[in-house]
Formats: structure tokens, sequence, C-alpha cells
């Protein structure tokens, strides 16, 4: 594998994103990030333009892309999200495309991966699970959330899997 896409949301746990960045370019393979707008209030772009070295998208309407869903993910062999949200996985759940995010996961063919992160309350609320579920039915893959200590000073399953796990769960594709 060579190309990754790596969608980026809205989460607290934006920031670790770009160790995956990182981590992955040391690895050499290409990464392409895009982001939500929500994303991009918690973590600059120009973070994840320096890291990767390529430009980052959020928003449909590019104007150096007339079919961004399509130009960025034809080429990419595996989309992680993370931090995957909620909303992200209730989107994915049900074919919801309003973001360019989530317009990828439907325009894209090969495995995505995602990597929860939200509150523990949120994780466990039944319309989460029925998301999560729904995705693993249709062929999509999960790694974490772990539990431990979460951004709101409460403790329990919510917290996204490290970077660096991630990131060998990635490079394990590759093989």
């Amino acid at each position: 594998m060579k190309e990754i896409l790596l969608g980026v949301t809205g989460g607290i746990a934006a920031y670790k994103s770009a160790t995956i960045v990182s981590r992955l370019r040391q690895h050499g393979l290409g990464v392409s990030v895009v982001m939500t707008r929500s994303a991009t209030k918690l973590v600059a772009p120009q973070t994840f333009e320096a890291l990767s070295g390529r430009p980052v998208y959020y928003s449909m309407f590019n104007a150096k892309m007339s079919h961004a869903h399509i130009d960025l993910a034809r080429p990419a062999d595996l989309f992680c999200i993370a931090p995957a949200t909620a909303n992200i996985l209730a989107k994915a759940a049900n074919g919801i495309a309003d973001d360019l995010v989530s317009t990828l996961v439907l325009s894209f063919d090969k495995p995505i991966l995602f990597a929860p992160a939200m509150n523990n309350v949120m994780w466990n609320k039944p319309s989460v699970q029925r998301n999560v579920q729904q995705l693993r039915a249709d062929g999509m893959f999960f790694i974490g959330p772990e539990s431990g200590n979460l951004s709101c000073g409460e403790s329990g399953t919510g917290r996204m899997t490290e970077p660096d796990a991630i990131v060998e769960m990635i490079l394990e594709w590759e093989h």
C-alpha cells in the first residue's frame, strides 16, 4: 500500500491525527488529508499540509478538483477516519453525504478504517452502537476506542486509539 486517505473529523482527538500523518510519511507512504469544517477549528489545515507535503481538502467545492470525492478516492488504498466522531459514524451508517469526508465514505470502494473518539456516554448510546454494527456489517473496519481518561475529565471507553497503534494497523494492510 502506498497511498492513504486520512479523514479528520471534529473531535478533540484531531490533534493526534498529526502524529498519524507524520508516522505514515516516515514509513514512506503518501498521505492525503481531508477534514470536516469542525476539525479545521481544532487543528489548522496548514499543520497537515506541512506534515503530508500535500494540500488539505475540506470542501466539496475545491477549485483545483472538480470531483474531489472521486479524485481523492481513486488513488488511495485505504481510507482511515481518525478521529471518527459519533456524527461521522451516523452519516456513514446511513448513507448521508453532506460534506467531503462523508461523501468520500460513499465513493470509496476499498477498505475504510474508523478510529472512534467520543465521550463514553456517547459511545455507549444504543444509536451509536447500532451505527457501528451497521458499518461492520457493511464491511468497514474499526480500531478502538480505548478506555482511559477522556478530554472532558471523565474516564471510560471512548478514547481514540493511540496514533502508533493506528499506524501499525494501517501498515499491516500494506503486506
